[in-house]
């Protein structure tokens, strides 16, 4: 038994480290890494949608990092980069589109939405209280309501 234990402390010690991961290389640039990292931020993964490229792992966010390190390599400015990107992806690459007149409603839209759920409920509250008072009882059933709470003289028990 214990030759069996030690044979196999001797295969593990020999194979985990062909198992193990190398670590990933350290950046080149760590200028270039740090524009990298704040392009990204302001771009939003194709693939996750709401994963920004700087975060996401998949294969296309990986291959636009790669491509925004090139170009970055060649000179040019944060803002001609977010730009070919926007050309070549659209305004729904971007976190924060441009306000123009296609992303007018990503820009307004949210507190148009929120003026209308406010006017519908402050028109539904108003409506039931209306309601509410429009709703009195009649005297056959203001009758009915005191003889069921015991307020009439005959139906009281003894």
């Amino acid at each position: 038994m214990r030759r069996l234990l030690l044979v196999g402390l001797a295969w593990l010690a020999v194979c985990l480290p062909a198992f193990a991961q190398t670590a990933q290389p350290l950046a080149e640039d760590e200028a270039v890494e740090g524009r990298l990292v704040a392009i990204a931020e302001e771009l939003r993964c194709l693939v996750c949608q709401n994963e920004s490229l700087a975060g996401s792992r998949a294969d296309l966010a990986q291959d636009l990092r790669r491509q925004i390190r090139e170009q970055i390599k060649q000179g040019r400015s944060n803002d001609e980069i977010l730009a070919y990107m926007t050309d070549r992806y659209g305004d729904f690459v971007r976190y924060r589109p441009p306000l123009k007149g296609k992303t007018l409603a990503l820009w307004v839209g949210p507190f148009v939405l929120l003026a209308v759920a406010a006017l519908g409920l402050a028109w539904y509250i108003r409506g039931r209280r209306t309601r509410v008072a429009a709703t009195a009882l009649s005297p056959e059933e203001e009758a009915r309501v005191a003889r069921l709470l015991g307020e009439a003289g005959d139906d009281r028990p003894a």
